[in-house]
């Protein structure tokens, strides 16, 4: 028998009963619901969506909003070069 916690929509089944109705209870997670399957009484798994959607990305949300120096990309200096490569301490 499948028992839902109205709260928090979750089904609980047994182990017997998730074997002989697998594609229901993928519809219902699906759907949104939460399915945990039990062995004797206790919660042993749950069946969640592979993936969760995502949104689109929306470009440009930042237009305007930074401002990347003209000279981000030039040469670093030979000091600034040293630390990196960890020879100025």
């Amino acid at each position: 028998m499948v028992k839902f916690d109205h709260v928090e929509k979750v089904a609980t089944v047994s182990i017997y009963e998730a074997k002989t109705r697998l594609s229901h209870l993928v519809d219902q997670v699906l759907r949104g619901e939460h399915v945990v399957i039990t062995r004797h009484g206790r919660p042993v798994a749950r069946l969640v969506p592979a993936t969760q959607a995502r949104k689109p990305r929306r470009l440009g949300l930042l237009k305007g909003k930074i401002r990347v120096a003209a000279d981000f990309d030039a040469p670093l200096s030979d000091a600034v070069l040293a630390l990196f490569e960890g020879c100025g301490r």
